[in-house]
């Protein structure tokens, strides 16, 4: 059985037009939101064994502050470029090229891309994944590479508001 977790990153900052998208901060809202959520993927019992983001600040600032609540190591946190503008097919190659060593993962990224890729792999259409959301999709699979549309079943989708006041 392997388990992936699409995250998307917490709600980011415009308060700074200088800023390239790439570079645009975490708001206080989403410093609030993003150890929130790792608090109840830990309570869930759901660590990861390898966590990837993308390199836009506002995604490696939401691992880092998820990866400190599930103890993961945030300097094992894997970069991975495509995860920034790559589109949903480059999540789907990522994912069938992940170890097999690891059971769960957690994929940090963007939308529209992680919303539909999420889609894909559960062969069903969820929407646009909130700020900060989590959608956690199971494979009865022994290997990544196996991975594929409508492979995945759908565990939960999680975010935020479902939990705090705006």
């Amino acid at each position: 059985m392997k388990e992936l977790l699409l995250i998307r990153h917490a709600k980011s900052s415009w308060d700074d037009a200088s800023l390239s998208d790439r570079d645009r901060p975490l708001n206080k809202r989403g410093k609030r939101d993003a150890p929130f959520m790792g608090s109840l993927l830990r309570f869930r019992g759901m660590e990861p064994d390898c966590m990837v983001s993308s390199p836009a600040r506002r995604a490696r600032k939401t691992a880092h502050l998820i990866a400190s609540k599930v103890g993961y190591d945030k300097d094992s946190i894997v970069i991975a470029e495509e995860l920034y503008l790559g589109g949903t097919r480059a999540i789907v190659e990522l994912v069938r090229a992940l170890d097999d060593k690891n059971g769960r993962v957690y994929v940090i990224g963007h939308n529209p891309d992680l919303s539909e890729a999420a889609s894909c792999l559960i062969g069903e259409s969820l929407g646009q994944i909130p700020t900060c959301g989590i959608v956690a999709i199971e494979f009865p699979l022994d290997s990544w590479a196996h991975v594929m549309e409508g492979a995945g079943r759908l565990k939960f989708l999680d975010y935020p508001k479902k939990h705090l006041s705006p």
